[in-house]
């Protein structure tokens, strides 16, 4: 097979080929991360980074004009990127597009002009270029089609030869960062690229992908059902169906159909006559529901609903309404000077910042990265001049810079706070009568002297920093590395704070998690203080999900 062109039809299958495989995929590479943590994300990142230009895609029709579709492309993954790698290939797409949404129709020479800006994109918007990375991938790539693009004018022979070269370039990023080598695995995000690029090239060949995309709708990332009322659906699925009677069910038979459905689930209605029962249960196995009632007669009129997605769907739309609410309200106000938009990880963080005067709280966080979509839409809700953002974590401060370079109606300042103790230090060190480039430099230099330490579990058995780790095996994790291993959580907790505690220590403030409780933290902070007693230390109930603890040392 020998292919010279494609046109922006096909070019439109590619991309959502390669969506579609990155998904597939994405959680075997979140499980590529370096540290073992439950929290890996790259898989997700990327994912949801792509299919929110994948919306974008499928919304087009069957021929779009390609600078139509680039424009799909490169707004639809800006906008939806999540964390650095999702960040990094919203930028490689952004160039790509740049030079294929000139052209009607693309070979190998726009090809591989459109991979050598997509290099060049991605690389200027890292400030610290690393390789091993996503980026290298990239670049190996791109040279390797730099190489063959005055040999051949066939993009199959192309693309295939560009793919096993990137391939080979992935799995030399272990001898590029020691630390993915430690750990045993190649980059996650340029897995995650690998995956794009070879899905992308199956539908080249023509082979079968399915195309639909089924991805929340933009705006309901962080709408959530609250753990009450998953408590109260403990049924998820509403299933009614009616049985055509084989012959009348016995009064025996009609007891046991009702006590078996008893047993499954709640809310049951069985109404039996001669020839047909009508039967309605709530329950997390419609299948066996559905399995019982055919030895009885055949089923018509089935009909199955997803209970927590209707109250889901409810609840993003009174969020919805809310937000329009608030935002109308908010535009009839005069704007104020400066204003604070914090990411947060867990309800009782969010009150603290809430407390501190920070105007828009954006959930996720560790767990849930939010996109420069979510960014953009705090800043819209924040009626201030010059809004500041506490990213709180590193994997979104490209997330937020990139929400900062398109906003152009305020002044919008990202302080690049790498952890919520950091983004809670900042806002104490805020002065509402000083400047905004006074404050941004004060609350620079005040998350400098924060150290922050995290306790959580390990996912996998691996070896790194120095320690040999076993699943479930308790971690406490410093600012750059690994400080701590154990099986006993609290020994692991006090043993980092060791390593993070010197004689200029002031002030430790423990944050204990939503498996955690206050009497927990107590037991820790007695120890701290019998151990070092001319250091400060204040428990909070931060609410987080996975981290037992969070810990500032200042």
């Amino acid at each position: 097979m020998k292919i010279t062109s494609i046109n922006s039809s096909k070019l439109a299958k590619m991309f959502l080929a390669g969506a579609a495989n990155l998904d597939a995929k994405k959680e075997w590479i979140n499980e590529l991360n370096v540290f073992p943590v439950p929290d890996g994300d790259t898989g997700t990142n990327m994912t949801m980074t792509i299919m929110s230009a994948a919306r974008e895609v499928s919304g087009l029709g069957e021929n779009p004009e390609m600078k139509v579709l680039a424009k799909a492309i490169s707004s639809g993954s800006l906008r939806g990127a999540r964390g650095n790698s999702g960040v990094i290939l919203s930028q490689l797409f952004r160039g790509f597009c740049k030079v294929v949404g000139e052209y009607d129709e693309v070979d190998v020479c726009v090809l591989c002009d459109a991979m050598q800006k997509a290099v060049e994109t991605a690389y200027k918007a890292v400030m610290k270029p690393k390789e091993g990375t996503i980026l290298t991938v990239a670049k190996g790539a791109a040279d390797k089609a730099l190489e063959l693009v005055d040999e051949t004018d066939d993009l199959v022979y192309f693309c295939d030869e560009v793919i096993k070269h990137a391939d080979y370039v992935l799995s030399q990023t272990p001898e590029m960062l020691p630390v993915l080598k430690q750990a045993g695995v190649v980059d996650s995000g340029g897995q995650g690229l690998m995956q794009v690029l070879k899905g992308a090239y199956d539908a080249l060949l023509g082979k079968e992908v399915d195309y639909s995309i089924d991805v929340p709708a933009a705006g309901s990332s962080f709408v959530k059902i609250s753990a009450e009322t998953e408590a109260e659906i403990k049924f998820g699925y509403c299933t009614e169906f009616i049985i055509v009677l084989n012959k009348p069910m016995t009064d025996k038979e009609e007891l046991d159909f009702k006590a078996f459905l008893e047993s499954i689930g709640d809310s049951i209605v069985v109404v039996a006559d001669d020839e047909v029962t009508k039967t309605h249960v709530h329950t997390n196995d419609p299948g066996l529901a559905i399995q019982r009632a055919l030895t009885y007669g055949s089923l018509s009129k089935i009909k199955i609903d997803n209970m927590r997605e209707e109250h889901e769907e409810k609840l993003i739309k009174e969020a919805e309404q809310q937000a329009l609410a608030a935002a109308e309200a908010k535009a009839s106000e005069p704007r104020k000077g400066m204003g604070f938009v914090a990411v947060s990880i867990g309800e009782g963080m969010n009150e603290i910042f809430r407390g501190l005067g920070v105007d828009y709280i954006i959930e996720g966080g560790q767990t849930m990265n939010p996109s420069t979509e979510d960014m953009l839409n705090a800043i819209e809700n924040v009626n201030a001049d010059t809004v500041f953002i506490l990213p709180n974590n590193s994997n979104i401060i490209m997330a937020a810079n990139q929400a900062a370079s398109i906003v152009d109606d305020k002044e919008i300042i990202v302080i690049p706070t790498k952890t919520v103790p950091q983004g809670i230090t900042a806002v104490i060190n805020f002065l509402p009568d000083v400047s905004a480039e006074e404050n941004q430099e004060a609350m620079v230099e005040a998350i400098s002297t924060v150290k922050t330490g995290q306790v959580t579990y390990a996912v996998r058995d691996t070896e790194i920093d120095g320690f040999e780790i076993k699943e479930n095996d308790y971690m406490g994790i410093g600012d750059k590395s690994i400080l701590a291993v154990g099986t006993d959580m609290n020994t692991v907790t006090l043993q980092m704070l060791d390593r993070m505690i010197d004689e200029d220590t002031e002030m430790v403030s423990i944050y204990f998690g939503s498996e955690s409780s206050e009497d927990d933290a107590a037991v820790i902070a007695e120890a701290i203080e019998e151990k070092y007693p001319d250091v400060d230390v204040e428990i909070n109930d931060g609410g987080q999900p996975i981290y037992y603890y969070v810990i500032s040392v200042e």
